[in-house]
């Protein structure tokens, strides 16, 4: 009997397993409706402009009165910026005039799918989302993977860049 039993669950957890993975492995991104225009070199006088997705899929364009974008590559300092944002009132950001933009481009679909977004889904705050490789490549360039990448704009062309690793360090840099 607990042998039937042990296999009754055995197979339930292996349909429950195919089923989690055949429903969040489907790429839901459509990179159509979105784009960016990054120079190779992403510095000190280059221009951007782009068109990326939040975490439930709302279209958000750089305009020219953008001050600053936040830029996450790695969890630790997607954490950081997490905890900072919570803190914060609604519509922060626009008070700021600046974008949070998260690299999830080396995620796997399903990690993505299934983890990663759903979390995001519960933040009161947009994240824009990179998914591409090669835009994400471009927004990295020259960056220190793990810190924050804040960057200071003039009608879509970069003034300054800095790379902050600290709560404190990337409140400094908003001031």
């Amino acid at each position: 009997m607990l042998k039937k039993v042990s296999l009754a669950l055995l197979a339930l957890f292996v349909i429950s397993a195919g089923a989690f993975y055949f429903i969040n492995s489907t790429d839901n991104y459509d990179g159509s409706n979105y784009s960016a225009t990054v120079p190779d070199t992403f510095t000190v006088g280059s221009t951007l402009d782009f068109t990326l997705p939040d975490q439930f899929g709302t279209a958000h364009s750089l305009k020219p009165d953008t001050k600053t974008l936040i830029f996450t590559f790695a969890k630790d300092s997607a954490h950081i910026m997490k905890d900072f944002l919570m803190d914060k009132e609604d519509g922060y950001l626009s008070q700021k005039s600046a974008y949070y933009i998260a690299d999830i481009s080396t995620a796997p679909v399903l990690i993505r799918n299934a983890f990663i977004i759903p979390s995001l889904q519960k933040s009161p705050y947009p994240v824009l989302l990179v998914y591409e490789e090669e835009t994400a490549t471009k927004f990295r360039y020259d960056a220190k993977k793990e810190a924050i990448k804040v960057v200071t704009l003039e009608n879509m062309k970069v003034t300054n860049v800095q790379f902050v690793a600290t709560l404190a360090e990337f409140e400094a840099a908003l001031n």
